[in-house]
């Protein structure tokens, strides 16, 4: 793929548009139980944790001028940075059915023509803006996100218009769950986000832009979400639409967000499989990966992401704690090797801790503190190994 240089701007906007999304906002009604003020600090606490964790990814990419997974190959090793790329690509393909799926149920809450119409008509739009391509979406994506900035104004004050607070029914979750909730969004983007920085004209400004923009405006729609049902104890976005009369306006928001959003988990996917092999063409995969995923949001049952999202934290919050501990820890820069083994194995630690510590209710929910103990045990297991070659 072609690039050129991207300004501060232009790379706020695309993070903009990634968070402006349905399902952060469907994922912010999850929260309603533990009441607005819990709810809120879960909601924050969990993106500061996410996003500091974004920055960091995004500054491992723009140093090296590389994309997310071609980073991982100089932490892995030039075939075990390969099983990310894989993981990468079936998480994108996952999001890209999610977001479709909660796309066109949306809609067609709205104007209702069938959900597979519309998860058509999305899908088609994606594919429009995978082919103008990231380098060339400057206007578009300037016009496209002033509607939605302008809409989405105008659907939170509807929702918090309201000043009763409704009885929350449902099974409610610890705050430490909300906090894991709350970072897994965030998180599910570590493996994208040098995809687009590594361009960026000013890398540094536009890496702390977009984890600020997209830490800022996801925080928002959890909010809208979490509001929602909070304020109005309606979990269903379309008949909040329609219930303040956005009608149309609400149809755009709906439609728009989502090919905003579900364009960065096609387009990176192509990137992604070209880090693979340099014979694959990135946006061939990225159009495959979005008819997979009209095909997924028409033929399956795709209501509840939460195990997904827990699946996202469990691989990448220790992916991205060997990448840091590696690349800022112990300064290494260059990987020859075909696996490194110390590597590898300090993430499946960070994975199995992942897995184990979701049977503990901890107040920072489980990235962080396995985060914590990924980044010890990869340095102690390269040190290790670094003194036995020695002898």
């Amino acid at each position: 793929m072609t690039e050129r240089r991207t300004s501060v701007f232009e790379n706020g906007l695309i993070w903009f548009g990634a968070a402006v999304s349905i399902a952060e906002i469907i994922t912010g009604t999850y929260f309603a139980p533990l009441g607005f003020e819990k709810a809120l600090a879960a909601i924050i606490t969990g993106h500061i944790i996410g996003c500091a964790m974004l920055f960091m990814a995004g500054l491992i990419g723009v140093k090296v001028r590389k994309s997310s997974m071609e980073t991982a190959k100089m932490t892995f090793g030039h075939k075990g940075g390969v099983l990310f790329s894989v993981l990468n690509i079936v998480q994108l393909v996952g999001w890209t059915a999610i977001m479709i799926y909660d796309g066109a149920v949306a809609a067609n809450g709205v104007w209702n023509i069938g959900n597979w119409i519309w998860a058509v008509i999305i899908g088609t739009l994606i594919i429009t803006w995978i082919v103008i391509g990231v380098e060339n979406l400057g206007r578009v994506n300037t016009v496209a996100m002033a509607a939605l900035f302008v809409l989405t104004i105008v659907l939170s004050f509807v929702i918090f218009g309201s000043t009763s607070v409704q009885n929350i029914s449902g099974e409610g979750m610890s705050f430490g769950a909300a906090v894991e909730l709350s970072v897994a969004m965030p998180l599910s983007w570590l493996p994208l986000i040098s995809d687009y920085t590594r361009c960026a004209k000013e890398p540094v400004k536009a890496t702390a832009a977009s984890a600020v923009v997209y830490g800022a405006v996801s925080c928002w729609m959890y909010i809208i979400g979490m509001g929602a049902a909070v304020f109005t104890a309606e979990y269903d976005i379309a008949q909040i639409m329609l219930k303040a009369g956005l009608g149309i306006a609400g149809l755009v928001i709906v439609v728009f967000s989502t090919v905003t959003t579900t364009f960065l988990d096609a387009y990176s996917a192509g990137i992604s499989s070209e880090a693979i092999s340099g014979k694959i063409n990135g946006k061939t995969v990225a159009a495959a990966v979005t008819v997979t995923g009209i095909a997924g949001a028409i033929f399956l049952p795709l209501t509840d992401i939460t195990d997904f999202l827990y699946f996202i934290g469990s691989v990448f919050a220790p992916m991205i704690a060997v990448q840091i501990a590696d690349f800022f820890v112990l300064k290494n820069r260059e990987n020859t090797k075909a696996f490194n083994i110390a590597n590898l194995a300090a993430w499946l630690a960070g994975f199995i801790i992942y897995r184990l510590l979701m049977n503990v209710d901890i107040a920072v929910g489980n990235t962080l503190p396995d985060m914590i103990i990924t980044v010890i045990i990869c340095v102690l297991l390269n040190k290790l190994l670094c003194k036995k070659s020695d002898k």
